[in-house]
């Protein structure tokens, strides 16, 4: 409840009048600004709250108790990354349009100051979002944030604030009330230098802002239905609704309130629910936890529900469930006042309805908007394209979405092509002035029916070049003739660096032929390091840069030549992390200056072939994976002759990297039949020859130095998971080895994917949790025997722990040397660096900061890994 300020503390007139000033003054300072400046104060804006994302998701949960916290930072990130990608190329500012056969120009001016009022349930990704709209379109803001979240919501603006104003805004650009009340709210809602109002709250709110005499964007209520017809894909149906209920627990607006399934599926459907957890109320605790939830006198559920848990809301109710429940479930039959549990829930609380034929299911879904619902988002679940057709033009509701998780499909963008926005309009069904999306740009009321599309995938490959001796492709390789050669010491001293030089001599204009030599490098190379032998390139100016070492050298020469080719580019925009990397908010033009050629020394990184790069930030000594297709080398030679006299230690740890780059990428929400393949043979290879080439074999050494190409073709379009992210921070702590830490994990993140998921990954392409059916087929390849998929990836473990106490690698942190005092000290601080990782985002469940805890806590003395 809002408090009202004592009238003596608070003059809120005063008040308003000097923000609303403020406004107009920023207003007229960016009258001259032309779309070049400001797409570069937003994007700036943008990159700053990506790079703020968990911070201000942390803030969110920790003041308003609602919700997940691994969520709000999705949608902080997606308020930040969808949102930018979606306007950073709309015009804005002056002429936008000029149709000379037409002789029409279109010019764009701003509205002028807006008040912003943003709700609890959303409250930091929502703040990014109007911040970054209202500033494309040259709008100052004022923010009334919801009194529960204004702590958190003042962050993200004053964020946002200060970024704008670090790239050229005005400093009044954003600005919002300090000391939030009802008086307040309605005062700057109703102030006359107030342009137009982005109301985001409560039904009392948003009518109050349509009330105030000038345009308003605001949205209406959603309590909308999915109808599950008879010809739905059941496991995935499930699975969406499942995932769109219990992500950040249910609060986004679009999340199906209600399923109505038809009568000939309808005990598959609930038997597919309760398998994933969701837990069916009796009938006899109907009216418990009805009363439990609504309030008698609004309607509405009551204050604490919104975003409160499926077991905290049973508690409440005094039900008793399952420990491990997601979604509670009620059977009804009737849409209206006398069944309560038929209402918008803003909670994993989910209402069921059978229904007998498809007429009756609509009619349903019909009743249900017309509930409280009524404009806002209807969903199907079906392979009839002609019947979700005639659903969608039938029913009230401004977005239809098919096959698809309702909440995320209904913001848009990430399961579909709808504008992404944090504001749905509901149209004039459900008393809103549009019936879109809203974004930076406004008045129609638009009715989409939007289908569930799967993401472009892709493969992009460097040349490759293998076989023993392969390195002979450069005395041909075209446009060489300045070579700046990236590589190690040990390279140096065993004159491997020479075998390089000597073939680069044999080209025609071998005596011509100009080359310098950067050796000073350092497992695990830092920004400092990617400095020094920047600046040696920049003086040198090669036209061909190649990088020969093992994984260290390789990802030193990508951040290199990165930073020579685009010298304007920034560590910080480039190690964000980003849910697509097509999409990402930081990107990085085509090399054009110099050829990358990498020619890998080790079995291990794959470095030779994918877009990432590992460097260590020498401040913070956190490692950071760099991606973008620009760090792709031109040319990779695997050519074998360069790992003869590895170490043995070398090759224990980078093998059983490749393994875990094979599995990883198998597995992989992004992996698809192009990359599967690659990652099965790289698997087996491995299996087949790593204690081999561990005991000298120098065929084993060959053949795992191809795994290790063919895992990284494979990883480098699917991605990783969550081994390597936390892997990546047990290393940059304790100072061990990559390969070793990956060692250490890989068990217990099997187990920990293979198992029922907590959390759905949400890519179209994975349209139903399968890891275990998936580690059960790469099982099976690899020559494990069993009747079951529990048997199988048990099985597979067991071959692993075999396989690397055979090249004598223990598999606890405690037999490494961590001591447990300094584990304890980070271990919290690693698990949240762990899921801040870029790998976790195709890592087939979407992990929870306190999984990845646990994972590390059960590594710590090896739980369940025994020495076999």
């Amino acid at each position: 409840m809002i408090k009202e300020p004592n009238s003596k503390e608070v003059d809120v007139t005063a008040m308003i009048d000097e923000l609303v000033a403020k406004g107009h003054v920023a207003l007229d300072k960016m009258e001259d600004f032309d779309q070049e400046k400001i797409d570069n104060i937003v994007h700036h804006m943008a990159m700053t709250a990506l790079d703020q994302h968990m911070h201000l998701a942390k803030m969110a949960w920790e003041e308003t108790g609602r919700g997940v916290m691994e969520d709000k930072a999705i949608k902080n990130m997606y308020a930040s990354e969808e949102i930018w990608h979606s306007i950073k190329d709309l015009r804005t500012v002056g002429i936008i349009k000029d149709d000379r056969e037409r002789q029409l120009i279109t010019v764009a001016e701003p509205l002028g100051v807006i008040a912003g009022i943003t709700p609890v349930t959303n409250p930091t990704s929502t703040t990014i979002f109007k911040s970054l709209i209202a500033v494309k379109t040259r709008n100052p803001i004022i923010f009334a944030f919801h009194p529960q979240a204004q702590k958190s919501s003042a962050e993200a603006a004053r964020v946002l604030r200060d970024a704008a104003i670090d790239a050229g805004a005005p400093k009044d650009i954003i600005q919002w009330i300090e000391t939030p009340s009802l008086e307040a709210t309605t005062a700057i809602i109703n102030h006359d230098g107030i342009a137009s109002i982005l109301a985001t709250g409560g039904p009392g709110m948003v009518k109050a802002a349509y009330s105030s005499g000038k345009p308003a964007l605001g949205v209406g209520p959603g309590n909308g239905p999915v109808y599950v017809e008879k010809t739905a894909h059941i496991k995935r149906a499930v699975n969406d609704i499942i995932m769109s209920k219990t992500f950040d627990n249910g609060m986004i607006c679009a999340t199906e309130n209600s399923a109505v399934i038809d009568d000939v599926i309808y005990d598959k459907v609930m038997k597919e629910m309760t398998d994933h957890k969701a837990f069916v109320i009796a009938k006899k605790d109907h009216k418990k936890l009805a009363d439990a939830m609504f309030d008698e006198k609004r309607g509405g559920v009551k204050g604490p529900i919104a975003g409160m848990s499926a077991i905290a809301i049973a508690k409440l109710a005094g039900i008793k469930v399952p420990d491990d429940t997601k979604v509670l479930v009620a059977e009804v039959t009737e849409v209206g006042p006398q069944e309560p549990l038929s209402r918008e829930k803003l909670s994993p609380v989910l209402s069921v309805y059978r229904a007998k034929t498809q007429e009756d299911a609509i009619k349903i879904c019909e009743a249900l908007l017309d509930f409280g619902g009524l404009g806002h988002t209807a969903a199907i679940q079906s392979e009839d394209d002609e019947l979700i057709t005639r659903f969608g033009v039938r029913v009230k509701a401004s977005r239809v979405i098919v096959n698809t998780p309702s909440a995320l499909g209904g913001i848009g963008n990430l399961y579909n092509e709808m504008v992404p926005s944090f504001t749905l309009g509901t149209g004039s069904w459900g008393k809103n002035s549009i019936s879109h999306n809203v974004s930076a740009f406004d008045l129609i009321n638009v009715k989409t029916i939007a289908k569930r599309r799967n993401n472009m995938q892709w493969v992009k490959l460097p040349k490759v070049y293998f076989e023993k001796t392969s390195v002979r492709y450069l005395e041909d390789m075209p446009g060489v003739k300045k070579v700046m050669l990236i590589t190690g010491p040990s390279m140096v001293k065993y004159g491997y660096a020479d075998i390089v030089v000597n073939e680069l001599k044999r080209r025609p204009n071998g005596d011509k032929i100009q080359y310098e030599i950067f050796s000073d490098i350092e497992p695990d190379p830092s920004t400092d390091t990617v400095q020094r032998g920047l600046n040696q390139i920049r003086e040198f100016e090669p036209d061909t840069i190649i990088a020969l070492g093992g994984g260290s050298p390789l990802d030193a020469a990508k951040g290199m030549w990165l930073f020579y080719e685009h010298p304007e580019a920034d560590f910080f925009g480039a190690k964000q992390k980003f849910l697509d990397i097509r999409k990402r908010t930081y990107k990085l033009g085509t090399p054009n200056k110099a050829q990358f050629v990498a020619i890998p020394s080790t079995s291990g990184t794959g470095s030779e072939v994918t877009p990432f790069s590992v460097i260590t930030d020498s401040k913070t000594h956190v490692k950071y994976p760099l991606a973008d297709y620009a760090l792709t080398p031109d040319v990779a030679i695997v050519d074998p002759q360069f790992v003869e006299t590895v170490p043995k230690k070398t090759i224990a740890e980078s093998g059983l990297d490749v393994l875990a780059h094979a599995t990883e990428s198998f597995v992989s929400a992004l992996a698809s039949d192009y990359t599967r393949p690659w990652s099965l043979q790289a698997a087996k290879l491995v299996f087949d020859n790593l204690e081999a080439s561990y005991n000298g074999d120098q065929e084993a050494k060959a053949n795992m130095h191809n795994a290790s190409t063919l895992a990284g073709m494979a990883f480098g379009n699917a991605f990783l998971g969550i081994n390597h992210a936390i892997a990546h921070k047990l290393g940059g702590e304790f100072g061990l080895a990559h390969g070793r830490c990956i060692a250490i994990t890989f068990p217990h993140v099997v187990r920990y994917n293979a198992s029922e998921p907590k959390k759905m990954n949400p890519w179209p392409k994975y349209e139903y949790f399968r890891a275990n059916d998936d580690y059960a087929d790469l099982a099976r390849y690899v020559g494990v025997q069993g009747n079951t998929n529990e048997e199988l990836i048990e099985g597979f473990i067991d071959k692993f722990i075999k396989l690397a106490h055979a090249v004598d690698i223990p598999l606890s942190l405690k037999a490494n040397g961590v001591k447990k005092a300094d584990f304890d000290k980070v271990v919290d601080e690693m698990a949240e660096l762990a899921y801040e990782d870029q790998t976790t985002t195709a890592n087939p469940v979407e992990p929870l900061i306190a999984d990845l805890k646990q994972i590390m806590i059960d590594e710590y003395d090896g739980k369940n890994v025994e020495k076999k």
